[in-house]
Parts: C-alpha cells; sequence; structure tokens
C-alpha cells in the first residue's frame, strides 16, 4: 500500500496507504531543482506561479520503521540520490505515539548523519483532520450502503460484536 501511496503522491494523485512516506525538495542551489519550487520543503503545494495540480516536491519515497524495506535510511538516501536536500517525513499514523515522536526522528537523525547537507521534518500524524474524518465517514457509508437487499452476512469481511475483532476489521 505504501508504495502504490508514493507513487500517487508523486503524481499527484488522490491515494490512500497506510505508514510512512518521504517527500523531498531540493534547494536552489541543487543541479536537479527540476519542476520543483527552489527552496520550498513544504509537501502538498502547487509550484509557485503555475495552476497544475502536480505537487511541488521534487521525490517521493516510500520508508518503513520496522522490518520491511526500503528502510528509513534508505529511503532518506534515494530523496538525497534524487537531488533532495530538504526531507519532509510524513509518518501514516492516526495519533501521536512512541513511532512519531520518538523512533521516527531518531531514524531521520541517523539518516541525516549520513548527508550532513539535508535537513529534514517530519509532518504530524493524520489525526482528526477533516479529510480523515471525511474519508472514515465514506467507508462507512459504503458498508451502510451494502446493508441493503441482497446483503449476505458474512461475504466480504466477517460480521462480528466482538468490539476486539471489529476494530482489526
Amino acid at each position: 500500500m505504501v508504495i502504490e501511496l508514493a507513487r500517487a503522491l508523486g503524481r499527484g494523485g488522490d491515494p490512500v496507504g497506510e505508514e510512512l512516506f518521504h517527500a523531498g525538495t531540493a534547494d536552489a542551489g541543487s543541479p536537479d531543482a527540476g519542476t520543483a519550487d527552489a527552496g520550498t520543503a513544504s509537501a502538498g503545494t502547487a509550484s509557485a506561479g503555475t495552476a497544475s495540480t502536480a505537487p511541488a516536491w521534487q521525490a517521493v519515497e516510500p520508508a518503513f520503521l520496522d522490518v520491511v524495506h526500503p528502510d528509513i535510511a534508505q529511503g532518506y538516501a534515494a530523496l538525497v540520490r534524487a537531488g533532495c536536500s530538504e526531507i519532509i517525513a510524513h509518518p501514516f499514523f492516526l495519533f501521536e505515539g512512541n513511532h512519531t515522536t520518538r523512533d521516527i526522528p531518531a531514524a531521520l537523525a541517523a539518516a541525516q548523519a549520513e548527508h550532513p547537507t539535508t535537513r529534514w521534518t517530519i509532518t504530524r500524524p493524520l489525526g482528526l483532520h477533516a479529510g480523515v474524518v471525511q474519508a472514515v465517514r465514506a467507508r462507512i457509508d459504503d458498508a451502510v450502503g451494502r446493508l441493503g437487499p441482497g446483503y449476505y452476512p458474512g461475504v466480504g469481511r466477517p460480521v462480528t460484536s466482538s468490539p476486539t475483532t471489529a476494530a482489526r476489521g
């Protein structure tokens, strides 16, 4: 999912995914500044002076904290190879916790130590952003729409009254 999310973000799509991605922008002195708004470190805004829906960042790379690759160091290095000097990490978590306040920043700092001419920042988790609330409502509306005639319990995701199972499903 994260790789698809990174690809969709890179082309200005409307992605759905999970975990963490990095967006990087090139600085004005970078030979690969390309279409990025030079010096910009804000992901998600269009380049100055254009009505394009293309993102203002130069590259997007997925990265993971544990077990799965590419890890944060590999994602960071890929952005540096792409000419990025400003790295923005977005933790694809709903709320703050140890990963977003301690583990991910530590991994970013370690990656930066390998690339001392770069800078990084981390966004806030998704939280109760209006877009998240809207997406949750849309998912619930989709499920409610399946409850009409022709709905057969047990088809698709399991129907359960267990709060534990329901929370995972």
